[in-house]
C-alpha cells in the first residue's frame, strides 16, 4: 500500500450496493493513485456494487493529477455499470468540474426531480 502524506486520509465506508470513499485533505500528484486503486478495489472486492460515492466534504485541494484521477475513476465505473457520485463538493471542485467541462459526469440528477 502506498504511504499517503500526513496531509490526506482516505476511509472507506461500504454498505449493500454501495460504497464510499471519503476524502480528507489534498487530492493531487501524491495522493490521485492511492484514490483510483480504492476505488478499483471496491469495484473488485464488491460485484454487486451499484453506487460508488466519493465525499469531498473535507477536500482541500485538487490539482490536475486528482482531476485525472477523478476520470480514471468514472471510467473505472462506467466499465462496470456502477453510478459515481462526487458528494459534497467544495465550491474549488465544483468550479474546477465546471471550467474543465466534466462536472455531468459527477453529478447525478435526484430521483425525485426525473418523476417531474
Amino acid at each position: 500500500m502506498t504511504s499517503l502524506p500526513s496531509s490526506f486520509t482516505l476511509t472507506v465506508e461500504t454498505r449493500r450496493g454501495s460504497a464510499c470513499l471519503h476524502l480528507a485533505g489534498d487530492l493531487d500528484h501524491n495522493t490521485g493513485d492511492t484514490v483510483v486503486e480504492q476505488a478499483e478495489r471496491c469495484l473488485t472486492e464488491h460485484p454487486g456494487l451499484c453506487d460508488l460515492r466519493l465525499d469531498c466534504a473535507d477536500l482541500t485541494f485538487c490539482d490536475s493529477v486528482g482531476i485525472s484521477s477523478l476520470l480514471m475513476i468514472h471510467r473505472k465505473t462506467t466499465a462496470h455499470s456502477v453510478r459515481l457520485h462526487l458528494d459534497s463538493q467544495p465550491p474549488f471542485l465544483r468550479r474546477l468540474l465546471d471550467i474543465t467541462g466534466i462536472r455531468r459526469f459527477f453529478t447525478q440528477p435526484q430521483i425525485a426531480q426525473q418523476a417531474e
